[in-house]
């Protein structure tokens, strides 16, 4: 029942960033029907999948032309059709945009990349880590007597990929409500994460962004910026930016008399914080200190923060089907998103999916026939 239920959305199985988008899509309560190769599993749900939560399975091969076909008629009844493969790839499966629009004006045809369909690297590889590189990104990131260290993948291929690209779908479903017409989405990991920088641009162009790393207020320079030990070897966050809260931190610390925030000053006041904080556990900082409006949180994993009081209390973390996982977001006071099921081994629902998508029995036997789609025969529906 969540803000996008209706919407009908085709996803070409691929990994990492479309299906994110297509999962934020599916929290959100449309209907994603996820085409993948057969594969054989021993179980009927891969639980720990949560990228693919709330979708259904259909397994097929896509080098049968019959298999092609297929998803083309699916996509005649779809909204949104979401493909991850390099440049051409779609196209020369005989599912490229330019077939799917002719038999559907109004589809949204998103396409995801990494370097995008065109420009001189548009048809070679790349991860996560290539695209902050090229994006200006990466060599920001980390000490600065380190090399530039990389954020796992989720600026380039969650933040910039998967995260835009559903944003790019919700953007072209409203202006199709306007126009009747569907459109090609371009939705590459090096803009998106291009984009998550602007302010950088912008501080930079305003003077307020030095290019070395850890000099300036958020890159880990500041003192009042930064991560500290503790004594159990773990640590807290110290985020004072502001000098209202920089004033509150050192009071509630006891270190009233530290010099001015001056950036001649930082380094004795990054001193005095280190070894004042390393004498004392995380949770013993955070029980005396978190509550205070001082921007002090202690540094948790992901076997932690699910635990947390206020996680506890906002629900951020919820578990499904034995996984734990992080709660649809974000939150809506009528149509709230949901994990509508869980996620399913590849080619669970082919049979039913293909049914209520508008083929009959006989059509679906027939394809199966042809080894052109796969997976367990069923003759309930996914719930």
């Amino acid at each position: 029942m969540g803000p996008l239920e209706g919407v009908r959305v085709l996803e070409i199985a691929g990994v990492g960033p479309a299906p994110f988008g297509a999962m934020l899509l599916a929290d959100m309560g449309a209907e994603v029907l996820r085409v993948e190769r057969p594969a054989d599993r021993a179980t009927d749900t891969v639980p720990e999948d949560v990228l693919n939560r709330g979708k259904r399975s259909l397994a097929t091969d896509l080098k049968k032309p019959e298999a092609a076909e297929t998803v083309l008629r699916l996509a005649t009844r779809a909204d949104v059709l979401i493909e991850g493969f390099r440049p051409g790839v779609a196209e020369r499966l005989g599912i490229g945009p330019e077939e799917c629009l002719r038999r559907n004006p109004r589809l949204v045809y998103a396409r995801m990349t990494g370097w995008g369909q065109d420009g001189p690297l548009a048809h070679l590889a790349g991860h996560d880590i290539n695209y902050l590189a090229l994006a200006g990104v990466l060599g920001h990131l980390g000490r600065k007597d380190t090399p530039p260290a990389p954020p796992l993948n989720l600026v380039g291929d969650f933040g910039g990929g998967g995260m835009l690209l559903a944003f790019g779908v919700v953007c072209a479903l409203f202006e199709r409500a306007r126009s009747s017409r569907g459109q090609v989405i371009d939705a590459a990991m090096l803009d998106g994460t291009a984009l998550l920088s602007t302010h950088l641009h912008g501080m930079r162009a305003a003077g307020m962004w030095h290019d070395e790393r850890e000099s300036n207020l958020i890159d880990g320079g500041a003192p009042f910026y930064d991560t500290y030990e503790t004594a159990d070897g773990k640590f807290i966050s110290l985020g004072a930016v502001e000098p209202k809260f920089y004033s509150g931190l050192i009071a509630s610390l006891g270190l009233t008399d530290l010099p001015g925030r001056d950036p001649r000053h930082w380094p004795v006041i990054r001193k005095r914080l280190a070894d004042l904080i390393r004498s004392r556990t995380r949770d013993e900082w955070s029980a005396e200190l978190s509550h205070r409006d001082i921007c002090l949180t202690p540094v948790l994993d992901c076997a932690e923060a699910p635990t947390h009081p206020h996680n506890i209390a906002r629900g951020t973390f919820t578990e499904h089907a034995g996984v734990v996982q992080p709660t649809p977001a974000p939150r809506f006071s009528r149509t709230p998103g949901s994990i509508s099921g869980v996620p399913p081994a590849p080619g669970r629902d082919t049979d039913a999916a293909l049914r209520d998508w508008g083929f009959e029995q006989s059509e679906v036997d027939s394809l199966r026939a042809v080894g052109a789609v796969a997976g367990p025969q069923r003759t309930g529906q996914h719930k």
